[in-house]
């Protein structure tokens, strides 16, 4: 029998004999066309490409036995569940849990080369990368998302449940199930717009993640996972500080 991933026991009377698999999703395009690091503001909704990347995933979902369909509250969240929930006849649940990280930037700009890290009043929330100081702390994203894939994993037993968060929550929750250090580049999440973290349970037990990107033709190159952003390129409508 496969090790927990995690390193915790099982529940106590798991069914080690059920399979049940919960898919993390993270959300499609946004409307952004300034730039803003939107965290858990309200009325950032899809852009058009990100509704194709919502349809495009839901097509690619459509003959799994999904009987779940779980969103952050945040509208990108809803409008990407929607046509998930829609090809399975299902309502889509809204989880709290599963909402953007915390994050003292939030409503503004803020990226690489935006003259942020030389304002002193910003220096304060950058002391500590490790926590991280700016915001949400990481073992916090892990304790809520686990909880929330655990709910999600219970109501879908012996089937499978899609679960859509948000970049950092989802690429934080991998890293602790696969035992990496929680601090990291973000440059180097592999948690593309509209991709799909999978978890596997063999009962109560995570016995593998997998990863896959349905929508990958439609993300724009310098926005895929591992890729950088070229110099002088313009923003766009995913905007540099939303990468949520």
């Amino acid at each position: 029998m496969s090790e927990r991933l995690d390193g915790a026991a099982p529940a106590a009377g798991a069914d080690d004999k059920t399979v049940t698999v919960v898919h993390v999703m993270r959300h499609g395009e946004v409307d952004n066309p300034e730039g803003i690091l939107y965290g858990r503001l309200a009325g950032y909704h899809l852009s058009d490409l990100g509704r194709r990347m919502a349809d495009r995933v839901a097509e690619h979902l459509e003959g799994r036995d999904i009987t779940r369909v779980l969103a952050s509250p945040l509208e990108r969240a809803q409008e990407t569940a929607a046509p998930i929930a829609k090809a399975h006849g299902l309502d889509i649940g809204t989880d709290e849990r599963l909402i953007e990280a915390g994050n003292v930037f939030q409503g503004k700009t803020f990226g690489v080369g935006d003259g942020a890290l030389r304002k002193p009043e910003n220096w304060r929330h950058l002391r500590n990368p490790f926590r991280p100081s700016w915001g949400e702390p990481y073992l916090d994203q892990v304790v809520r998302m686990r909880s929330a894939i655990e709910h999600a994993k219970d109501a879908a037993r012996g089937h499978e449940a899609v679960c859509v968060s948000h970049q950092l929550p989802i690429w934080i929750l991998r890293s602790f199930v696969e035992r990496r250090r929680l601090w990291h580049d973000p440059r180097r999440r592999q948690c593309t717009l509209a991709s799909l973290t999978s978890f596997t349970f063999l009962g109560d037990r995570i016995v593998s993640v997998g990863y896959s990107e349905p929508a990958r033709d439609l993300v724009p190159a310098h926005l895929r996972a591992g890729a950088k952003r070229p110099k002088g390129a313009a923003k766009g409508a995913q905007g540099r500080g939303a990468g949520a």
